[in-house]
């Protein structure tokens, strides 16, 4: 006889909730703590999720914290993209296999370091448009797209049978100047309205009064974050008096740090992070490590810190974290497995190894041509006539580069001022005369009209094969001085029969872009540091085909050309010191 079981009755046996009188959460009816560690699948490529989750969960993780930007699924307002690398479901899916609950942050923001905080870039079409609070045009713009992910991620909340056991609204909203609740009161209300009343929304905070005043909003569960150097019983004493009952919860528990270029690597202590998880699990509190793996801003994704400067973060998201950026088990992750043990039975069997690595030695790259005079490749399209200048928004480039033409009205026969009034490079910008690079327009007062803007759609050119050395149809540019940038340049990686990860640096080369096989790897600045190697994970090289590599140099090239795969990681040299951004 075979017995069939009723699905839906089976999920409204599933529950988690909070206990206010004991303190605690209930996970079907039963004391629950969780132990949780940060993962960003947008920020690891989709082959080595199910490596790095199952590594996570032989380390005795029971859950993971997990944020979904929305300029990754909604990059043109509109279009939804969940496929691929952006298939938020299927990572879901891995997971719940793999044995791990989820915390879900959806934000609209996110934070994270990552580009625009997760806000899309077209959200600024409207010029006054006020981010992150109750603006009628921000409202519409977060509520189309929360109905669509709140929709899409409904099914797999715990008490219909997913993993999802809680919901952040918002994210260290007490940090933004706004501090406008109205906001947080709509947020509340489309979270309900798409997911239920049964689920736990919350928010997360700094270890400040000031923040948690303006991040928390009454029928949000208000949790808080803090690191190593901070004292615990102050922090929890702080979230205490806006949750006077219920769990004691550090959402992000500092395992690590982040690296900004121009500054030193960051490192936290081992025995720092496991001597403070252990206290923290021994009063009783739900833990989050942020980050348990870091992995990388691939493409144009690395964001960018504002306190007193701004301080641009770099292409690893390595962290310091107890799984490195390429996924490797490290000394801390091991500390961390021999806490957690002595609170709940850990998976038995061996923790995964760290993925092969390969050094696969020099490639010598040749000139494919200088931006300018690649333009038909790259801007298909034509330019922008206008007479002044564009911001990227207006003409719709919201990543990669433009180019920006004008005449001069006048000749110059003696050196004169050029600048940018109102600090109108708002990014990095190189001014040329001719073609050839003078150097970084700064600030000014001239005022220069009839501008040519051409889009540059480098992603596309690369990933159609357009820009390979041996591409006949390229024109030859201007005789410059040779390296001089902007420049592509273009060679190949023979693999031998594998498909290994490796580490690429770039000795000698300034400041720019690599592609290989068409996948932007990231941001390069070697000079500026500390990062010296991009990573380059295996499933992004062919074991059987030669391998393109594509990079563009911004600034100046070696006279060698040669870009070296490594197997191992160079995170931690600070370079000559050039330019803030």
């Amino acid at each position: 006889m075979i017995e069939i079981q009723d699905v839906g009755s089976q999920a409204d046996s599933y529950s988690f909730s909070i206990d206010y009188e004991n303190n605690c959460f209930r996970k079907d009816g039963k004391p629950f703590q969780y132990i949780s560690g940060s993962i960003h699948y947008s920020r690891i490529p989709r082959d080595y999720w199910k490596d790095r989750l199952l590594k996570m969960y032989m380390t005795g993780l029971n859950a993971i914290q997990v944020y979904v930007p929305w300029n990754f699924h909604e990059t043109i307002q509109g279009t939804f993209n969940f496929v691929g690398d952006r298939d938020l479901e299927y990572f879901l899916n891995l997971a719940n296999q793999t044995g791990l609950l989820v915390i879900l942050r959806p934000g609209p923001y996110i934070c994270a370091e990552w580009e625009m905080g997760g806000l899309p870039a077209w959200l600024l079409h409207k010029p006054n448009i006020i981010l992150r609070s109750a603006d009628t045009e921000y409202l519409q713009a977060v509520s189309d797209w929360l109905a669509v992910l709140l929709t899409k991620i409904k099914p797999w909340l715990y008490q219909n049978g997913g993993n999802i056991i809680s919901v952040q609204v918002e994210n260290e909203y007490g940090s933004y100047f706004a501090c406008d609740y109205n906001y947080m009161r709509h947020l509340h209300t489309l979270f309900r309205l798409f997911l239920g009343e049964d689920i736990i929304l919350f928010t997360t905070d700094g270890n400040t009064d000031k923040e948690m005043i303006c991040g928390t909003l009454e029928g949000l569960y208000a949790t808080i974050d803090f690191g190593t150097d901070t004292n615990i019983t102050t922090a929890f004493n702080r979230q205490r008096r806006f949750e006077p009952k219920g769990p004691l919860v550090n959402s992000e528990f500092y395992t690590g740090w982040l690296d900004h270029w121009g500054e030193k690597h960051a490192s936290v202590d081992n025995e720092k992070v496991s001597q403070m998880l252990r206290e923290m699990l021994v009063m009783g509190a739900s833990v989050n490590m942020y980050m348990f793996e870091g992995g990388t801003n691939f493409g144009y994704w690395n964001g960018a810190d504002y306190d007193t400067r701004f301080r641009s973060v770099v292409t690893s998201y390595d962290y310091n974290a107890p799984l490195s950026e390429a996924g490797d088990p490290t000394d801390k992750l091991l500390a961390i497995r021999d806490v957690i043990k002595t609170f709940r039975d850990i998976p038995v069997g061996p923790m995964p190894p760290a993925t092969p690595k390969l050094a696969y030695g020099f490639v010598t790259l040749l000139k494919v041509g200088y931006i300018s005079s690649l333009l038909d490749t790259l801007s298909p399209q034509g330019p922008v006539r206008s007479q002044y200048p564009l911001t990227f928004e207006e003409v719709k480039q919201y990543y990669g580069f433009m180019l920006y033409r004008t005449t001069l009205p006048r000749n110059v026969p003696e050196p004169t001022p050029l600048i940018s009034p109102l600090n109108g490079i708002r990014d990095r910008a190189y001014v040329s005369v001719n073609g050839g690079l003078l150097g970084n327009l700064i600030l000014g007062n001239d005022v220069l009209n009839d501008w040519l803007i051409y889009p540059l759609e480098i992603n596309t050119a690369v990933g159609s094969g357009w820009l390979q050395s041996d591409h006949s149809e390229i024109p030859p540019g201007p005789e410059l001085e040779p390296g001089d940038g902007p420049i592509i340049y273009s060679g190949t990686l023979k693999t031998k029969g594998l498909q290994w990860d490796s580490f690429l640096k770039l000795n000698g080369w300034t400041k720019g872009q690599v592609w290989v096989n068409g996948v932007n790897l990231g941001r390069y600045w070697p000079q500026r540091g500390p990062q010296q190697t991009l990573y380059v994970p295996g499933p992004f090289l062919s074991a059987t085909q030669p391998n393109n590599i594509t990079v563009l140099e911004l600034e100046r090239a070696p006279s060698h050309g040669r870009i070296l795969f490594m197997d191992r990681p160079q995170l931690d040299n600070t370079g000559k010191k050039t330019s803030e951004q």
